[in-house]
């Protein structure tokens, strides 16, 4: 019996890896991502206007780990539901030639946009508030930023948290906290 779960994970497995699809320009695709202009100001304006909360994603060409979230944690219906319903998300190329503009008003090209916001992993996602101070950057702006790839259940928490703008409650839970507590309700059969 033990044989024939493994055997039929596997098949799972494969079935969801070949669903992932690769874009021109290497990176995996999702149909909740957005295909914008990457003025990081326009993009806020429209989430906004959706109801729905920014989130960059930072993925590179060749990434094992931007793989295991594409086949493995964002083809779960349920995290890519909520990310649909309640996300704006936008693509940027850790090593990208094409041109974005930060918060701040600056254009460059995203290579460059990376590395003025001190990111050198991949996935790394950047969750932005509803509003951006003049003159602030992407990164000086995140409330979280969640970088490296990370299983199912931590990644829909984190989601979540964002989402329910936790990270504003005077309650001392912040994210680990919070993951914790939802951990503990789940191994014990909570249901909210």
């Amino acid at each position: 019996m033990k044989r024939f779960l493994m055997a039929l994970a596997m098949l799972a497995g494969l079935a969801t890896a070949a669903a992932a699809e690769i874009g021109d320009d290497g990176l995996h695709k999702q149909p909740w991502m957005r295909d914008t202009f990457k003025d990081l100001r326009e993009d806020l304006e429209e989430a906004n206007a959706e109801g729905k909360r920014l989130v960059l994603f930072v993925e590179q060409r060749g990434c094992i780990y931007c793989k295991k979230m594409h086949e493995e944690v964002y083809v779960r219906s349920d995290l890519s539901d909520y990310i649909a319903e309640n996300y704006f998300v936008v693509q940027l190329n850790l090593h990208g030639n094409d041109t974005a503009t930060d918060f701040d008003g600056e254009e460059m090209e995203q290579s460059a946009l990376m590395r003025k916001w001190g990111i050198l992993f991949t996935p790394t996602l950047i969750f932005l508030p509803e509003e951006v101070d003049a003159g602030r950057t992407a990164a000086e702006a995140a409330v979280a930023t969640m970088p490296g790839a990370f299983g199912y259940q931590t990644t829909l928490d984190m989601f979540t948290w964002v989402n329910e703008k936790r990270y504003d409650l005077d309650d001392e839970e912040d994210f680990q906290r919070y993951h914790a507590r939802k951990i503990r309700e789940r191994q014990q059969g909570a249901t909210d």
